[in-house]
């Protein structure tokens, strides 16, 4: 037998026999060769949409993208089952082809769709479409925006509201083991107060597993004006969250029974009974196939039962607060400022182009949450040449012209009154004080306290003010403005701010020290509201025992808790005051 017909044995080596890589097996069946490509495609889909949960949408990117990753992995299963081996994209392409028209068909057509619905919604050639997302109408500040009373002032940011839930839950024994505070921190405006509401969520998956069939305990309220923290408990436990897992998350819950919905983020809100829902805002392209986001409605969803109740943008029940979302909001501005006058306009002369600050605060305003932030000019000067209130339940927007500082430069100057001290200003609210728009902030030490007030004026914002309570800042800027000849004497009297008096009994005192300072808070027979005094100025208060008759002027405004401007004994005789 010649060399050539002998068999060709294993080669021996100090490691063994080695023998050549076999061939990979093929599936000779073409049936069979797709039965198994589609059930492995069928599989990857499925975990794939229970894990990125993409909506089945034509106007949705992500829904593009996992239907061309399924065609991927079809084309890489029939390559395997087939044994083909390609020397290149070409060879490979000329394959699928062949052997996958369908899933190559489908790909083609994913990316013809995308390429045309990308070309559809250009800004270049929808400029003015874009520009009417968000209808903004003019306005006057002064006359349009009341001054509004220290109970409805919210003086915590989201940082110090966070540290206070986070210190409530420390407090609390039968929690802090098994629960984490949430992230969230929504602000609304709770039966007449500003508060941020922020759920539990479980510590980890141990805690979860463990916990599960009762779901979250409780959720946290804190009140923005007085920093009080409540824990609320609802009767059964909350079910439906983002810290959930399976069917109970909350993302999963809303693409099983909405598959076709394109959501924002879940925002979480309570009604007026104190019910904890998720609002899910729905959202939806309106220019071209991707292009002009906005809402158009929402699902509720009870976090206690899931229960889900979808409503249109105009059908939104008032309590809720946050439909549209602060960005989505700034992004359509944006729009607006910039096509104007047109898209050449915005490349070419840029006459009239603005756009929004960085940064953006929330105010209630009657029952309803605003979202206010400044605009400026395309330039990026350091001024800005009015700014603009949104409601976030109707999207209503107001723009108001006013020149002035913009916010981080107030914020500087505001820090610099109280430089000695490297105090930390929050990002300032827009309020109405005496007819002029200022810029009211907290200013905070390095462990993120609130330790002083400032007032500054936007139009000149050299005009600073600081107090260590609110009341004491608004005298001292009511001051400044006069000094300035910006307002009357008369003005200068916080007293032309609207007030109540009420007389009666003291039936509760409760006293509480925040940010340093001893607070008062005073309860009347038959009076339904506490009315908060500070110490600092108010010295009676210090002395006074329930039985007591006294007289209290306040500022007027609805909310459980009203802030005193001053307490006096009071009889038929003689009244006493301080």
């Amino acid at each position: 037998m010649s060399l050539f017909k002998k068999k060709m044995e294993p080669v021996k080596s100090d490691f063994g026999d080695f023998e050549p890589p076999k061939a990979p097996k093929t599936v000779k069946s073409p049936v069979k060769r797709t039965l198994i490509n589609s059930l492995v495609t069928l599989v990857f889909a499925a975990v794939y949409f229970y894990v990125d949960l993409p909506p089945i949408s034509l106007k949705s990117e992500r829904f593009y993208a996992f239907v061309l990753l399924c065609c991927l992995i079809y084309g890489v299963c029939a390559a395997a089952t087939a044994g083909f081996k390609a020397a290149g994209m070409k060879e490979y392409f000329g394959f699928l082809k062949k052997q996958c028209r369908i899933p190559f068909l489908v790909a083609v057509v994913a990316v013809a769709i995308c390429a045309v619905g990308t070309l559809s919604s250009a800004e270049i050639l929808r400029a003015s479409a874009y520009r009417d997302l968000l209808p903004v109408e003019s306005g006057d500040f002064a006359a349009e925006i009341k001054e509004i009373s220290y109970d409805q002032i919210p003086m915590l940011d989201a940082d110090s509201a966070e540290k206070l839930g986070d210190r409530k839950l420390g407090e609390l024994a039968d929690m802090v083991s098994q629960f984490e505070v949430a992230e969230d921190y929504t602000q609304i405006n709770y039966n007449g107060r500003p508060v941020r509401v922020t759920p539990l969520v479980y510590g980890d998956w141990i805690k979860w597993f463990n916990n599960r069939t009762e779901g979250l305990p409780a959720y946290l309220v804190i009140d923005m004006v007085n920093q009080s923290v409540s824990v609320e408990r609802p009767e059964s436990g909350i079910k439906y969250s983002k810290g959930d897992h399976f069917g109970r998350n909350i993302y999963r819950h809303l693409r099983f029974n909405y598959p076709t919905f394109m959501f924002e983020e879940p925002i979480f809100e309570i009604d007026e009974e104190g019910t904890p829902y998720w609002v899910c805002a729905r959202h939806d392209k309106t220019i071209g196939l991707f292009g002009g986001k906005d809402i158009i409605g929402a699902v509720l969803v009870n976090a206690l039962t899931g229960e889900c109740e979808y409503l249109t943008a105009e059908e939104i029940p008032t309590w809720v607060d946050h439909l549209y979302s602060a960005s989505l909001i700034i992004r359509q501005y944006d729009y607006y400022g910039k096509y104007i006058n047109g898209f050449i306009n915005s490349v070419l002369g840029q006459e009239g182009v603005t756009v929004t600050t960085e940064g953006y605060n929330y105010i209630a305003i009657d029952d309803d949450v605003y979202m206010y932030t400044g605009i400026t000019s395309v330039g990026g000067d350091e001024s800005n040449v009015g700014f603009i209130l949104t409601n976030q339940r109707t999207k209503e927007t107001k723009y108001y012209p006013c020149a002035g500082a913009e916010e981080y430069s107030a914020m500087a100057s505001a820090q610099g009154q109280v430089q000695q001290m490297n105090y930390k200003a929050t990002f300032p609210l827009l309020l109405n004080i005496a007819d002029h728009p200022t810029y009211f902030m907290a200013l905070k030490d390095a462990a993120g306290l609130v330790k002083m007030y400032a007032m500054v004026n936007v139009s000149q914002y050299q005009i600073v003010a600081t107090g260590s309570t609110v009341a004491e800042c608004e005298r001292n800027y009511r001051g400044m403005l006069a000094n300035n000849g910006m307002i009357s004497e008369e003005q200068t009297d916080i007293e032309s701010v609207e007030r109540g008096s009420v007389s009666g009994y003291i039936s509760e005192i409760r006293s509480a020290v925040m940010n340093g300072n001893s607070h008062y808070f005073i309860a009347l027979d038959g009076s339904t509201p506490y009315y908060r005094v500070s110490a600092a100025e108010c010295e009676l208060a210090v002395v006074l025992n329930v039985g007591d008759y006294v007289s209290i002027d306040y500022n007027a405004g609805e909310g459980s808790i009203l802030e005193a401007v001053s307490v006096a004994y009071s009889d038929a005789q003689n009244t006493v005051s301080e």
